[in-house]
This record gives C-alpha cells, sequence and structure tokens, in this order.
C-alpha cells in the first residue's frame, strides 16, 4: 500500500517538473531541393502522454506513441501515400518557447528546431 502511494507521489512530482508543450509550434525545416517547408506542430500532454498533430503543405497527420519526460518528448507520424506509408520517428528537448527535434525516416535523421506560435 506505500509503495503505491510513493509510486502515485513520484508520478505527480515527475508531472509538476514537465515541460508546457502545450500548444502550436512552428518549424522551417528542409524540404527537397533544398527548399524549406513550414510544419505546425501542435500538441497537447496529458501526463506522461502526448497527442496531437504535424501539419504540412501535404496536410495533417495524427502524432502517435507519445511520450512527455521531464523536458523530452518523442511520438510517431506515419504518412501515407498511395499504398506507400513512411515512418518518421520525433525526438525532442524542450527549453521554454523552443523545441529542438531530431527526426529519423527510412532517409536518414535531421535536426531543426521548432518555436512556440505566438497567434
Amino acid at each position: 500500500m506505500i509503495s503505491r502511494i510513493l509510486g502515485a507521489l513520484a508520478l505527480l512530482a515527475l508531472a509538476a517538473f514537465a515541460a508546457d508543450v502545450d500548444g502550436k509550434w512552428q518549424a522551417e525545416t528542409p524540404g527537397r531541393g533544398g527548399q524549406t517547408m513550414v510544419q505546425t506542430f501542435t500538441l497537447k500532454a496529458d501526463g506522461d502522454k502526448l497527442t496531437g498533430t504535424v501539419s504540412n503543405p501535404m496536410g495533417e497527420t495524427e502524432i502517435s506513441d507519445g511520450k512527455v519526460n521531464g523536458d523530452e518528448i518523442s511520438f510517431a507520424v506515419v504518412r501515407r501515400m498511395g499504398e506507400r506509408e513512411m515512418k518518421m520517428n520525433y525526438t525532442g528537448k524542450v527549453s521554454g518557447n523552443e523545441i529542438k527535434f531530431k527526426v529519423e525516416t527510412p532517409r536518414g535523421a535531421r535536426e531543426f528546431t521548432a518555436k512556440r506560435a505566438t497567434s
């Protein structure tokens, strides 16, 4: 019984130290042919669970497997193009009004920074 109470208190303490990721974040990321593409991340944390969407000129996609651990976040995005699908795994570190992201795709990994949207 006491171990359950201590475990619950530990989870509450972790939640109290979780970074504020709720809201919209925007990033300019490298696209094909060297052109930049604007992506919008709409995120919502509920304890250690992260939900939301990623939007870009190709459309909006729900995130899956979203997690929050202190100032670190992670989630996956699966994009479907016809019969093909591509899974992208995102990890990020929140610091104030920025998230430093790393995304891993079948084509390789890249890093970029998203900033909290002001509007």
